[in-house]
């Protein structure tokens, strides 16, 4: 992940954004659910799952963290993931469960 010496970049169509994309459909595919199981859990619209998905909408940080947990998945080691590169791989469950 880059960021520009000016700071982040308002795109979201940035190759960061893409790989956060991934990230994220890799951690609800781990969790083995659907956009719709995830956007129930989230008690949101199935479209919002959706378009943070597909890069067309950005979640906030508190939004992240509802989502990790919706996933059953450690949010600190979601970001770690995403700084680290290893695109598309989630690491699914929090210390001391599952």
């Amino acid at each position: 992940m880059t960021l520009g010496t000016r700071g982040i970049g308002k795109s979201v169509h940035s190759s960061d954004q893409a790989a956060f994309c991934k990230l994220m459909i890799g951690a609800r595919k781990a969790a083995g659910l659907t956009q719709h199981a995830l956007a129930v859990r989230l008690k949101k619209p199935q479209s919002f799952v959706a378009k943070y998905e597909g890069g067309e909408r950005r979640i906030d940080v508190v939004e992240f963290i509802a989502i990790a947990r919706a996933l059953g998945a450690d949010p600190l080691k979601l970001i770690a993931t995403l700084l680290s590169g290893a695109k598309g791989k989630s690491p699914r469950t929090r210390s001391g469960t599952n």
